[in-house]
């Protein structure tokens, strides 16, 4: 990027220019430098446009494009979230992002299934009045590679009702997009620059090609294990703090990383707002990121194993959310789920043995340390047993393992770790959203 940004000050502007990848926030930092060099603030009324690409149809982006500044000095066409660069090949993700998004942000769930249709081929006429339904699984999942459509019943009929009612247009098939090929190939009108951002694309593409040809191409690439990670945050946060004249104390970064999980975007917009909260403050302290930001994924974590094992559905489902919110991998989740009712069976074989004294749901601490905890204690001295084996735990844990067992039967136990295992194999091998898988699985688990 920085060699890209030495050319532009030299004046060494190429046609067009594509930022994409899945750091969004990078991208739109980088894209805002590229306005400061190309356009003055005193020019942008008449000299810079934006276009929304998740709702963008070929002929007016043409339009933009073919048409000169009025000023008669550069033009600068940004179309954001672009998805003329997607193919046949992104159609499973598109499904996972439609399904991830119809609940919290049906508006967004719409957009996405706006380029489902483009890019699928399917007419919206066809899919409405349950029409959809004549769609063998063969059949989608052709059309859609890496999804076997096995649950679009649950997602398909209440998009389409959202997607009828959000007033967006221009879903009757696939956007042809040879006219933009021909422009790019003749050249963009002299002083016109077009730069687009994208989440994804399929290089294989012809358009692609052409850009990468013609113009400039950058990837975001997302950062790979937690140093990598961090060392990107510092840089960026670095330089927001440094835009504002503030420091952030060494204890303060430590708790925001604890509270964010080092997650680029929502560290950087939480930052933000603490810049914000100190005021004429110098420095962010400790305390402030305590007051500001809220639950770590630790917290969150305790939430979701304490409501799983209470059988509180909507508390389950809220902490679930919070940790996706967090930044938290779906793996991680899945892992602490498994540990939860592991430790659950286990404390469910433990009561049904007889070989300890009668313990009740409504048994206090103090009595349980006393009565059952010495003769656990005992096991585990004669008894060879695996250091995550719940008798080895904090005796707290060891306590609300078997306080909350009850609620269990233990051949539903049992099905629940099988449940868990096709639902780790989902993860791994099926383009199903794991939020969605997640959040049937606690319904299921949490149903009174």
């Amino acid at each position: 990027m920085e060699k890209i940004f030495a050319n532009l000050k030299k004046g060494i502007i190429a046609p067009c220019y594509l930022l994409y990848g899945e750091e969004e926030y990078l991208i739109n930092e980088n894209l805002n430098k590229f306005l400061d060099i190309l356009v003055p603030e005193s020019d942008r009324d008449f000299s810079l446009f934006y276009l929304d690409g998740e709702n963008t149809d070929i002929d007016n982006l043409i339009e933009y494009i073919l048409t000169p500044s009025l000023l008669g000095n550069r033009k600068v066409i940004v179309v954001k979230n672009t998805t003329i660069f997607h193919s046949r090949e992104n159609l499973a993700k598109l499904v996972q992002k439609i399904r991830g998004s119809i609940d919290e942000q049906p508006g967004k769930a719409a957009k996405y299934f706006l380029t489902f249709l483009k890019i699928a081929g399917f007419a919206l006429e066809d899919l409405q009045d349950s029409g959809w339904r004549k769609i063998t699984d063969d059949e989608w999942s052709k059309v859609v590679k890496g999804d076997a459509g096995e649950e679009r019943e649950k997602w398909l009929p209440r998009i389409l009702e959202i997607y009828s009612s959000s007033g967006l247009t221009g879903a009757s098939g696939a956007d042809q997009t040879d006219r933009l090929e021909e422009i790019f190939k003749n050249g963009l009108p002299g002083g016109n620059c077009l730069i687009f951002t994208a989440e994804a694309i399929d290089k294989r593409g012809k358009l692609y090609k052409i850009i990468s040809e013609l113009g400039v191409v950058h990837y975001f690439s997302t950062a790979r294990g937690e140093a990598a990670q961090k060392e990107i945050l510092q840089k960026e946060a670095q330089k927001l703090l440094d835009s504002y004249g503030k420091k952030l104390s060494s204890t303060a970064w430590i708790a925001l990383g604890k509270k964010t999980g080092f997650e680029l975007r929502r560290s950087l917009t939480e930052l933000e707002k603490l810049v914000s909260f100190v005021g004429e403050r110098g420095t962010v302290e400790e305390k402030d990121v305590e007051a500001v930001v809220g639950k770590t994924r630790e917290d969150s974590i305790f939430d979701l194993t304490t409501a799983l094992s209470e059988k509180n559905q909507l508390a389950a489902l809220a902490a679930l959310r919070a940790l996706l919110d967090q930044g938290t991998h779906h793996l991680i989740i899945l892992t602490m789920i498994v540990r939860e009712i592991r430790l659950l069976l286990q404390a469910r074989i433990l009561v049904d043995s007889a070989k300890l004294p009668k313990f009740s749901s409504n048994m206090e601490y103090g009595s349980f340390q006393k009565n059952i905890l010495p003769v656990l204690s005992g096991f585990a001295d004669t008894m060879s047993m695996p250091k995550d084996f719940l008798i080895n735990k904090h005796p707290f844990v060891v306590f609300n393992a078997f306080r909350n067992c009850g609620r269990f039967s233990y051949p539903r136990l049992i099905n629940f770790l099988d449940e868990l295992l096709e639902l780790d194999r989902s993860f791994k091998s099926s383009a199903s959203s794991p939020q969605l898988l997640l959040e049937m699985f606690l319904i299921r688990a949490c149903s009174k």
